[in-house]
């Protein structure tokens, strides 16, 4: 099914299932333990292994040895997997460095072995009995010395260019009335997912199956074969639960591979879950940024001139932190610039974290904005609303599919009592804690991906969706059961839901805020297929109407499953979107609004309210959303006063790197969180008129926290997180 143009009415309309706030179909199997993920695959008595991985001691710098004689005399070893037996291996598209090291050494923790024994305690034991001698060499882990000296090159976000520019920013921003010209840095972070990196491999013959935690089992697949050097066709990899993902699991990292080649040499199933210091050091995390924003207004409020250039740093291949993305499309100007520039850092790598590009950017930009307010005698709502633009600032003649960020920054200014908001920072005190207030837009791009579903009809009128779509506790599952269910006309009861298996067909998969729109606007195309061939199979029109589990038209009224009375009827087909994306700007908009309070005497920061406003499209499932948004919004205070990965620049690697010293907010850090969505259907951006939302719920929130804090005690930080130490000794004189 191609979609191209704005589509009328369909099956999706009826809204009798969908956008209905349906309990999640999987919530028993989670809340009972019946779910099992990758690592539990296989349990007690099935004859599976165990591997454990030994992550590099050094940041760059090659493997001058490595003897493992005594591991592999070690009781219940059955094999150690080095660079040195491990076979010619390949690399990944989406990896920047060889997932095993040898001999050289890319990153700290990098695998170099794998220990693989009939227990986990015996191939941890083992793993002691390494002897490894490295030949360090010195690396780059400073961002800021990076930038200090220039050391960074033009580097495009994904298909956008490196560097953008319309109109004469130079020359409208010094003739600018007002101006603001500030830095502003955000830190390492990590994923920092419940469920580590974990894999269980077994091999029959040449045929690799592969249990993991992935979020997108075709890229996974596919990566795998090429650093094994096998045929795609021969892995089967399935994924049907994640334990939180949030990007850190959208690529093939050391567990999926160290798993298969530890059963091939051990000729047994094997599972590896990464120690958690791996974690934090062998996967993938948010690069910290340096980011300059500039901006000028004329008195009246208007922006004449804005630039954001931001620094980054990755391993060689790896990509930039995207951070001007949001401020290439979010709010009007004449004369405009971007920059983005990438330092060579020795760090593990670094890729996408949930809103990769957005997030981060908005921590400076809407910090930015509310600065600019300040110096212009503006509200901070008002000031965003005067600058809002129906169309591409930087390409005027592109216009949005639909834009309604001036009713989130209304409607939320509106519920959250925007007006009681105190126009003299530190003004407003309850006893010993100073009050402010803090808001920020929202803003997340849509994107569209092509992805495919079968739909399979049985005689009982059961309908069995299949498609290579993950979960990673976002409600997959009950999404797509609802996008079927209201299809075909047929009660939720009747829908089965088979997901995250390369047996299925290739989805766009779970991440980037794409998942949901784009998976069951697959599953909608191959029900509209299904319905063609049911109504041809009971000799009825293709536009019959599918209602109550029967297919009706004029005087007939013939239930679904007599069209599989000789045997099932099945059909497949999928979603695909030629040239939206260049015809129209397809994003996602929305406004957060918080209170805090600060300690007078300790600058304690405590959230006491919080509110989003989110404008993304037709919501599939009201519920299942909030659960999303507040979920990013609990992630947007960590980013705020707490998540930052602490790098030692002279070993090169990240030392908090656990749950206990990478520190994320807890329940008694989030108060009561509201959500409201706005009513709205985007028919441009996809046949289920939605777009993306969970994503959304993160963009913005940090610098919301970050204004409040500064509305309550008057001390602007530019360096998140915000800490105590960083407000102490500015806290205003206590009366």
């Amino acid at each position: 099914m191609k979609f191209t143009e704005p589509a009328g009415p369909n099956a999706i309309d009826n809204q009798t299932i969908i956008s209905r706030p349906v309990s999640r179909i999987d919530g028993r199997l989670k809340t009972s333990g019946g779910a099992k993920y990758g690592y539990e695959q296989l349990g007690p008595n099935t004859g599976a292994a165990y591997g454990y991985v030994v992550g590099a001691g050094i940041a760059k710098g090659k493997i001058r040895s490595l003897e493992s004689s005594a591991a592999r005399a070690a009781p219940g070893v059955l094999a150690v997997v080095t660079a040195e037996n491990a076979g010619k291996l390949g690399k990944g598209k989406y990896n920047f460095a060889p997932l095993l090291a040898g001999p050289e050494v890319h990153h700290y923790h990098q695998a170099v072995a794998l220990v693989v024994a009939d227990t986990f305690e015996a191939a941890r034991s083992a793993a002691t009995l390494l002897r490894i001698e490295y030949a360090a060499e010195k690396g780059e882990f400073d961002l800021q010395a990076a930038r200090a000296r220039g050391d960074g090159q033009p580097a495009p976000i994904e298909q956008d260019p490196a560097d953008t520019s319309v109109g004469d920013f130079d020359g409208a921003f010094a003739k600018a009335s007002i101006k603001l010209d500030e830095t502003y840095s955000t830190p390492d972070q990590s994923h920092a997912m419940m469920e580590p990196h974990a894999s269980i491999a077994a091999w029959d013959g040449d045929q690799l199956t592969l249990w993991t935690s992935a979020q997108m089992v075709d890229w996974h697949r596919s990566d795998l074969a090429k650093t094994l050097g096998i045929e795609k066709e021969k892995i089967r990899l399935i994924s049907p639960f994640i334990g939180g993902g949030f990007g850190g699991k959208l690529f093939l990292r050391a567990d999926a591979v160290l798993a298969a080649l530890g059963s091939r040499k051990a000729r047994r199933p094997v599972k590896v879950a990464l120690p958690r210091p791996l974690v934090f050091n062998n996967t993938t995390h948010r690069p910290a940024t340096i980011q300059r924003i500039r901006i000028g207004a004329e008195l009246d409020g208007k922006i004449v001139a804005i630039a954001h250039d931001s620094w980054s740093g990755n391993l060689d291949g790896g990509p930039p932190e995207g951070a001007v993305a949001a401020t290439r499309l979010l709010y009007a100007g004449a004369n405009r610039q971007t920059a983005t520039r990438l330092a060579k850092i020795d760090l593990p790598e670094g890729h996408s974290m949930r809103a990769p590009g957005e997030a981060p950017g908005l921590m400076a930009l809407e910090v930015a904005m509310d600065e600019m307010a300040e110096k212009l005698k503006l509200d901070p709502v008002e000031f965003r609303m005067m600058n809002d633009t129906q169309v591409d600032p930087e390409k005027p003649e592109r216009k949005f599919s639909l834009r309604n960020l001036r009713a989130c920054l209304q409607l939320g200014a509106e519920r959250f009592g925007w007006s009681r908001r105190p126009m003299t920072p530190a003004s407003l005190r309850e006893g010993r804690l100073y009050i402010g207030y803090g808001m920020a837009a929202a803003f997340r791009n849509n994107i569209a991906m092509k992805s495919d579903a079968r739909v399979r009809l049985g005689r009982d009128g059961r309908i069995v969706v299949e498609t290579d779509m993950t979960d990673i506790g976002t409600g997959s599952y009950t999404i797509i059961a609802q996008t079927a269910a209201e299809t075909m006309g047929v009660p939720l009861s009747s829908i089965d839901v088979r997901l995250g298996s390369s047996d299925y067909p290739v989805s766009c998969g779970s991440g980037g805020q794409f998942g949901a729109v784009n998976s069951t606007s697959g599953v909608f195309a191959a029900c509209m297929k299904l319905r063609e061939d049911i109504a041809r199979k009971l000799g009825l029109p293709f536009d019959s109407k599918f209602e109550g589990g029967r297919v009706a038209s004029g005087e007939w009224r013939i239930p679904v499953g007599e069209a599989a009375a000789n045997g099932d009827l099945v059909a497949e087909d999928g979603v695909e979107y030629g040239d939206l994306d260049k015809r129209y700007q397809e994003s996602t908009f929305g406004a957060h609004f918080c209170e805090v309070t600060v300690d007078a005497d300790t600058a304690e920061m405590r959230v006491r309210r919080m509110l989003a406003v989110c404008a993304a499209g037709r919501i599939l499932n009201p519920k299942t959303a909030r659960s999303q948004v507040i979920g990013a919004m609990t992630m947007g205070v960590g980013a705020a006063l707490m998540e930052e990965l602490t790098v030692d620049k002279r070993a090169g690697c990240f030392i908090n790197h656990d749950l206990a010293a990478y520190e994320v907010p807890v329940n008694a850090d989030i108060p009561h969180q509201d959500v409201i969505f706005l009513d709205e259907l985007d028919p441009i951006a996809s046949p289920m008129k939605a777009k993306g939302v969970a994503e959304l719920g993160l963009c913005g929130v940090a610098a919301a926290v970050a204004n409040a804090v500064y509305n309550a005690v008057g001390v602007r930080v530019r360096d998140y997180p915000i800490t105590l130490d960083k407000l102490l000794e500015k806290m205003p004189i206590r009366a």
